[in-house]
């Protein structure tokens, strides 16, 4: 399998275009060609290449940003002499100025195939700056680790945020250069476009279902430390609008359905195969106990639930992650109703939202735990048309 990145780096006619024209890179610490070289440095070395800037997303160029809301500032490359711009700083959108040192932008930036993952939003935004101005955006296309099944509900109308480009499901099941088709198609964007595709990527052959066992994992940020979490996170992402662990602070972050020192864990495993085994499918769960370093529940034991989507554990059709997490909340709901469950703070800089509905894209998830009459079949009702609608709507902008 060649990235997008590998096939411009090997294939001068696919650079040609490129000749006599500024180009600028997104990228961060997975933008790596198969022998393990940052693009920064592949493309630089590159004679028929004038690398003019350099942007980096949430978390840094170099992805040294620990948490949400961590901001990276600008700065000069010492080795290189160019300019790098955060685009998770005092701006999070391009500015005029940023746009204006570049005439074509790589996007290489490994993503997780979530909508909350914000690498798809700095697609959109990059995109929505070029919009009319000639400038070229070439996403030079990797793919997408959990593969293309959907998951959720889609975002809804007005709930749009940093964590929310458009009406997809949290799990969209595209890579990046689909997405910015879909992107330029539906916000009706005119925008000099172009994929460099992978070529050989297989994302529905086993076992990797959309990584390939031919390449390894390198974290794209500084919680994203597995491809078992790549798989999980449509799910567990939603504990960062919770009071529980998502396991920040540990060595497997976002690997875990929740951890907290007043919850029984295996009380609450026995409650989510009561309520709906069903959504249990796919994945080992395994009882855990972790103490984090820092981040919720700082040195207090917790008791929590491990997930293994990996492994002879993992079944690529029957896991849902999104339906497992949900589960899991419904299952504290039903054990402890009072219990402290979402977390009331700023959340990727929506101020009047509640986290957990950031996150969703709107308020139904939470609306179905909190309702104590509601059932797995309630949730199935309201997020099986969108999944539905989505996989036809998504149709025409595959590439592979």
């Amino acid at each position: 399998m060649k990235t997008g990145l590998d096939r411009l780096l090997a294939e001068p006619a696919l650079r040609a275009p490129l000749a006599g024209r500024r180009v600028a890179l997104v990228a961060h610490p997975a933008s790596l060609t198969d022998g393990l070289v940052h693009a920064l440095d592949a493309l630089a070395a590159c004679p028929d290449v004038t690398l003019s800037a350099a942007f980096g997303p949430q978390h840094g160029l170099k992805g040294d940003k620990q948490d949400n809301m961590v901001e990276s500032p600008d700065y000069r490359d010492p080795a290189l002499g160019i300019p790098v711009f955060s685009l998770y700083g005092e701006v999070r959108r391009p500015t005029p100025a940023m746009i204006g040192t570049a005439d074509v932008f790589l996007f290489d930036l490994q993503d997780l195939g979530c909508r909350i993952y914000t690498f798809v939003t700095t697609l959109l935004y990059l995109l929505e700056a070029c919009h009319g101005t000639g400038k070229a955006v070439w996403v030079l296309d990797r793919p997408n680790p959990a593969g293309r099944p959907v998951e959720g509900t889609r975002l809804v109308p007005g709930w749009e945020s940093f964590v929310g480009a458009g009406p997809m499901p949290m799990r969209h099941g595209m890579t990046l250069g689909e997405m910015g088709r879909w992107f330029i198609a539906h916000y009706n964007l005119d925008v000099d476009y172009r994929v460099i595709t992978m070529a050989g990527w297989q994302p529905d052959a086993a076992p990797g279902m959309g990584w390939p066992q031919d390449r390894i994992w390198i974290n794209p940020s500084p919680n994203a430390a597995s491809l078992a979490m790549a798989r999980a996170y449509a799910g567990t992402v939603m504990l960062e609008g919770t009071t529980l662990s998502e396991g920040r602070g540990t060595t497997r972050p976002l690997e875990v359905l929740f951890g907290a020192p007043d919850v029984d864990a295996l009380a609450v495993k026995a409650e989510m195969a009561r309520l709906a085994p069903h959504w249990l499918a796919g994945t080992a769960i395994r009882e855990c106990w972790f103490e984090p370093t820092f981040h919720k529940h700082v040195g207090h034991l917790c008791h929590g639930l491990m997930l293994h989507p990996e492994g002879p554990f993992y079944d690529h059709a029957a896991f849902r992650p999104w339906r497992l997490q949900a589960l899991a909340f419904k299952a504290i709901r039903n054990l402890t109703p009072d219990y402290p469950l979402w977390r009331d703070f700023p959340y990727e800089y929506v101020l009047d939202k509640l986290a957990i509905d950031v996150i969703n894209g709107g308020p139904a998830l939470r609306a179905w735990v909190d309702d104590r009459a509601a059932q797995a079949g309630d949730l199935d009702a309201v997020a099986d048309p969108d999944e539905a609608s989505w996989i036809e709507e998504r149709a025409p902008f595959l590439l592979y």
